[in-house]
């Protein structure tokens, strides 16, 4: 039989299979050793599941324990071992608190959960209205554990209305238990409505929501945004949209060809908290024509060149950073590369030579000035390097993302 380390080449090539049909019992003592490199073992603790010998819990809970381990080794036993009844008073610990390793608090907190910890609910329904998909799915786990363990009931009666998070909750288990959700999105918090405008899957009840005069302005718009996510007909929305007025968020400074290229690039796929009405306008306005990149690098090139100015091969700005993607090649000129964006025909670059702007203009480009041309495009929440607030026009422009 291959050994364990045989099996967890470094690199590719690993054979997983294999290694769940591996006696248990070396796994449960291999992933106990600290001195296995931790991510064998994490992966030994993963071929645990569902056969962990009874003879080995003792030493590998003593591992969870072990606030000196490797965290990702500890998360994978929690996920192991985590409705083991004698874990309870260590997890409930106000140690635990303390712990603020990636992905740790979320683990703690859902085994709470899965071992019926009702005091964790108030925690857990916080984690559930995290952003970030991990903590998201562990509090759900969490809360999911609790309700099948004590009951849906048990779980509402802890919930506090006023926070919008407890909100979210009562949304998802209405959801669950085939209940009409559309009257959550009229809930003053965005995050709420849009997890209702998620979930609802009645399109009667949609329907309705949307034509209804009495609806508040933004249910009616969360309604046609939820009757397009099911049905993929945009008429729902033009009617909600020209009943209300053509309703849009004003942003000074943002003129029409720029506020097309962007909330035809952003809207569809913004976070949470933007405001309907950008959502709406994607769906309802023609987006701008599609943009032939590599016939714009071609000009841009040509018009430099044109123009007495040296300049490299394009290149993506992924390609660029050597990570990541984002919405615009560089042309590079030394420490004054010009910026082609992939959304339109906006260029920019921070060379002084008035020269350059000239060059590009002539060819047909729009020069893109962050002195003059940025503004907050606010109520458009985009995701940017953990943030989840509006950017700047020229931050959606010439966007870049590792």
């Amino acid at each position: 039989m291959p050994s364990i380390d045989a099996l967890l080449p470094l690199g590719p090539g690993k054979d997983l299979p294999a290694l769940r049909a591996f006696d248990p019992e070396l796994l449960a003592r291999y992933a106990a050793d600290r001195g296995n490199p931790w991510w064998r073992r994490r992966h030994c603790v993963h071929a645990l599941a569902g056969r962990v010998p009874r003879a080995c819990v003792p030493e590998l809970i003593a591992r969870v324990k072990d606030t000196g381990d490797t965290g990702e080794v500890r998360i994978a036993l929690l996920d192991v071992l985590g409705d083991r009844p004698e874990l309870l008073p260590w997890v409930r610990h106000e140690d635990r608190r303390q712990e603020k390793g990636t992905g740790m608090p979320a683990a703690l907190l859902r085994a709470r959960g899965r071992l019926g910890d009702l005091s964790a609910v108030p925690e857990l329904s916080a984690m559930a209205a995290d952003p970030w998909p991990r903590n998201r799915q562990a509090g759900e786990a969490g809360l999911d554990a609790l309700a099948a363990r004590h009951g849906p009931a048990a779980v509402l009666a802890l919930l506090d209305e006023e926070r919008p998070q407890d909100r979210m909750v009562r949304v998802r288990m209405r959801a669950r238990a085939d209940e009409d959700v559309t009257g959550a999105l009229a809930d003053p918090d965005r995050a709420v409505a849009h997890l209702a405008a998620s979930l609802a899957d009645d399109a009667d009840r949609l329907r309705a929501c949307a034509a209804d005069p009495d609806s508040p302005a933004e249910a009616a718009l969360w309604a046609a945004y939820a009757l397009h996510r099911l049905t993929e007909d945009a008429s729902a929305a033009r009617e909600v949209w020209a009943r209300l007025g053509c309703p849009r968020v004003e942003v000074g400074g943002l003129d029409e060809e720029t506020r097309a290229a962007i909330v035809h690039a952003y809207a569809p796929d913004c976070q949470r908290l933007s405001d309907p009405r950008w959502r709406i306008e994607a769906l309802v306005t023609a987006p701008p024509a599609p943009v032939d990149v590599r016939d714009q690098l071609r000009r841009a090139a040509a018009a430099l060149t044109g123009a007495g100015f040296e300049h490299g091969a394009p290149v993506s700005i992924g390609e660029h950073n050597h990570q990541g993607e984002g919405s615009y090649w560089v042309l590079p000129r030394g420490d004054h590369p010009v910026l082609v964006s992939t959304l339109g025909r906006f260029v920019t670059c921070h060379d002084p030579d008035p020269a350059v702007r000239r060059a590009l203009e002539a060819a047909g480009f729009r020069w893109f000035d962050p002195a003059v041309d940025d503004v907050t495009v606010t109520g458009l929440c985009v995701y940017f390097f953990g943030s989840r607030e509006p950017l700047g026009a020229g931050d959606l422009l010439f966007y870049w993302q590792d």
